[in-house]
C-alpha cells in the first residue's frame, strides 16, 4: 500500500562480532512498554548532554479516521511517490479514492497501525541503554517523528523547543532513520523533511530575531544495513521460525526475504536501496550458515508503473504451482509491524497460498519489542556518539541522476561538505 526501507562508517566502532552475544549486558524484556519520559531540560551549548534522539519513519494512521490525512501527505510526497508536475492534481485524487479500501485493511489488522507503538518503544527503551552505556552524553531524550502520520517532523520540532533544545539554547540532537537500508524515497524523504523545518524554524526565516548560533546541533545515523544487532535480530527470529517445521523439511524450506519495491525510474537513478537491502540480506543468510536456499523478492507495488521485481504474491504463487510448499516470508527492510505484514503478507500473500493448497507459507515475526534489536539500536546509537562523525560519507554523495535541488540543499546541511555532492 505504502513505498518505503555499502555498509555505514557509522558502524564501524560497534560490535564487531557477527553475533550481538558478544555484548555482556543484559538484554531488556520485550514486554515492557514504553514509559512516560519527564521533560529534559537544555540550558548550556558546552556538555555533551542531554541528547534528543529522534526515530525518523514513514508512520502509519494510529485509528481508521487518520487513513485520509495519512494517504493525502503519503502521495502528496514527491521524493516516496513521484507524479511529476501533475503531483498536485494525481496525488489528492489517488488518496481520495484509495482511502475507503485503505481503511478497510486497517480495520482487518485491529483498526489501525502499531507503527507508533512499536516506534516510541523502541526508542525509550533504546535511551534507557544508551543512559548506561553513553553516560558522558545522558540524559537521551526519546522523540519519533513521523513523515505521513502523527507525530509529524514539525510537532516532534516544537517538542523539541518546549523541551529546551534550541531557540537560542543549542542542544544535540540525533536524526536516527529507521529505514535500514538508505533510499532517496524514505530516508531521503524524511531528511528533506526535517531540513525543511529546521530552516523554517531556525533560520531567519522565523524572524529577525532567531539566534542561528543557538540552533539545535544535528547529526544523522542515516543507514545500517548490515548492523550486527540488526543481523542477530533478523536471524533469530528466522531461526524460531524454522523450528515449526518438521526436521525433516526445516533445511529445504525457502526463505523469502521481502522489502518495499521502488519504482524503476527511481532505481535507475541510482538509488542505494535494492544494493543495501541485498547486503542485508547477504549478511543474514551468511550469520544462518546458508543452511535454506533464499530470494529477495519485492511488495506493496502501487500504480502501473514499472517496479522493481519479481514481486513476492507472484514469487509465493509461483513457488507453490511448482510445488515448493514451505516458504518463509522475512519482512527484511521494516523494524515493526505495519499494514505491509500485518495485512499485505499475513492476509494477502499467505492466504491466497492456502487457496491454492499450501500450509507451509509462513512469515518471520517482525522486529517490534526484540531486545536483542533494541540492544543494536543502542550499540548503533552509541557508536555514532562516540565517533562524533554528522553522517555517514554515503549521505554526502546524491545519485547520479539526482536532479533535485531540495536534495541537494539537504544533503549541503546534513552532510556539512560539500565536496562530494
Amino acid at each position: 500500500m505504502s513505498v518505503r526501507n555499502p555498509v555505514s562508517q557509522l558502524t564501524k566502532r560497534a560490535c564487531t562480532n557477527s553475533s550481538i552475544r558478544c555484548n555482556a549486558r543484559p538484554l531488556l524484556s520485550s514486554r515492557s512498554m514504553a514509559t512516560v519520559v519527564p521533560p529534559v531540560t537544555q540550558d548550556s551549548t558546552s556538555r555533551r548532554g542531554p541528547t534528543a534522539m529522534v526515530f525518523m519513519n514513514m508512520g502509519g494512521p494510529s485509528t481508521t479516521d487518520e487513513v485520509g490525512d495519512f494517504l493525502s501527505r503519503l502521495f502528496a510526497d514527491g521524493d516516496l511517490i513521484p507524479l511529476g508536475r501533475f503531483q498536485n492534481y494525481l496525488g489528492p485524487l489517488i488518496s481520495k479514492r484509495r482511502t475507503p479500501k485503505i481503511q478497510k485493511q486497517y480495520s482487518a489488522i485491529g483498526g489501525g497501525s502499531p507503527i507508533r507503538k512499536w516506534s516510541e518503544h523502541q526508542c525509550s527503551e533504546m535511551c534507557k541503554i544508551l543512559d548506561h552505556i553513553s553516560p558522558e552524553t545522558a540524559p537521551h531524550k526519546p522523540y519519533v517523528a513521523f513523515r505521513y502520520a502523527a507525530p509529524l517532523t514539525e510537532d516532534m520540532y516544537q517538542r523539541l523547543f518546549d523541551d529546551g533544545f534550541g531557540k537560542g539554547r543549542g542542544g544535540r540532537a540525533v536524526a536516527f532513520t529507521q529505514y535500514p537500508q538508505y533510499s532517496c524515497s524514505t530516508t531521503g524523504s524524511s531528511l528533506n523533511e526535517l531540513w525543511k523545518w529546521r530552516q523554517r524554524l531556525e533560520t531567519k526565516r522565523a524572524g529577525p530575531d532567531v539566534d542561528e548560533a543557538g540552533a539545535i546541533q544535528w547529526s544523522v545515523i542515516d543507514r545500517w544495513p548490515t548492523h550486527p544487532g540488526l543481523v542477530e535480530a533478523f536471524a533469530q527470529n528466522i531461526e524460531a521460525k524454522l523450528a515449526s517445521y518438521p526436521p525433516e523439511r526445516r533445511d529445504k524450506v525457502v526463505i523469502l526475504y521481502s522489502a518495499h519495491s521502488l519504482p524503476m525510474d527511481v532505481v535507475n537513478r541510482g538509488d542505494p536501496y535494492p544494493a543495501e537491502v541485498a547486503a542485508t540480506v547477504h549478511a543474514v543468510q551468511q550469520r544462518l550458515g546458508f543452511k535454506n536456499p533464499h530470494r529477495l523478492v519485492w511488495q506493496s507495488q502501487v500504480g502501473p508503473k514499472a517496479w522493481l521485481g519479481a514481486q513476492t504474491s507472484d514469487t509465493v504463487e509461483n513457488f507453490v504451482k511448482r510445488g515448493q510448499h514451505d516458504l518463509l516470508l522475512v519482512p527484511i527492510a521494516f523494524t515493526s509491524d505495519h499494514i505491509e505484514t500485518l495485512y499485505e503478507l499475513d492476509q494477502e500473500v499467505i492466504h491466497e497460498a492456502q487457496q491454492l493448497g499450501s500450509n507451509g507459507v509462513t512469515r518471520a515475526d517482525s522486529l517490534n519489542g526484540n531486545p536483542t534489536f533494541i540492544q543494536g539500536l543502542a550499540d548503533l546509537a552509541k557508536a555514532h556518539l562516540d565517533e562524533g562523525a554528522v553522517c555517514s560519507k554515503q549521505l554526502g554523495l546524491r545519485c547520479p541522476g539526482c536532479t533535485s535541488e531540495r536534495c541537494l540543499e539537504s544533503k549541503k546541511f546534513f552532510a556539512q561538505d560539500q565536496t562530494l555532492i
